[in-house]
C-alpha cells in the first residue's frame, strides 16, 4: 500500500508529460484554442504551459512538493479543458460525443489531482 500514492501520482502524471511536450514542440496546433479563451501571443502561453505542466508531473511523480504540483496542474487543466473541448458549441451528436468523453476525461483527471493535493503530503509519507 505505501507504492499506490507513487503509483497514482505516475499515472495521473503521464498525460501531462506526453501533452506538455507535444504542445511545446508544436505549439501552433494548440494556440488557436488558446486564443479563443482571449490570451495575446498563444504560441507562448502554449510553450510556457507545456513546460509547465512537464515540471508540475515530474515534481508531482518524484514527490517535490506533490501537493502544490497537482494543485498546479488542475489549474492548467482547467481552461485547457474548456478551450479544447466545446462540445456545447458542436452540432454533430458523434463529434459532440467524443468531444463530452475528453471534457469528462479532464474533469476526472482534475478529480485526481484534486485528492494528490488533499491527502497529506501528497502522499509521499505518513500524517
Amino acid at each position: 500500500m505505501k507504492r499506490l500514492p507513487w503509483f497514482a501520482r505516475a499515472l495521473l502524471a503521464g498525460s501531462f508529460v506526453r501533452g506538455g511536450w507535444r504542445t511545446f514542440n508544436a505549439p501552433e496546433k494548440v494556440a488557436p484554442q488558446v486564443a479563443s479563451l482571449g490570451f495575446a501571443d498563444p504560441e507562448t502561453i502554449t510553450r510556457v504551459n507545456g513546460i509547465a505542466q512537464m515540471a508540475g508531473a515530474g515534481a508531482m511523480v518524484l514527490g517535490i512538493f506533490p501537493r502544490l504540483a497537482a494543485a498546479g496542474l488542475a489549474a492548467s487543466l482547467v481552461p485547457t479543458t474548456f478551450a479544447a473541448h466545446r462540445f456545447w458549441e458542436i452540432e454533430d451528436e458523434q463529434a459532440r460525443n467524443a468531444q463530452v468523453t475528453q471534457f469528462l476525461k479532464n474533469a476526472g483527471i482534475v478529480g485526481g489531482l484534486l485528492l494528490v493535493a488533499a491527502w497529506p503530503k501528497g502522499g509521499t509519507g505518513s500524517g
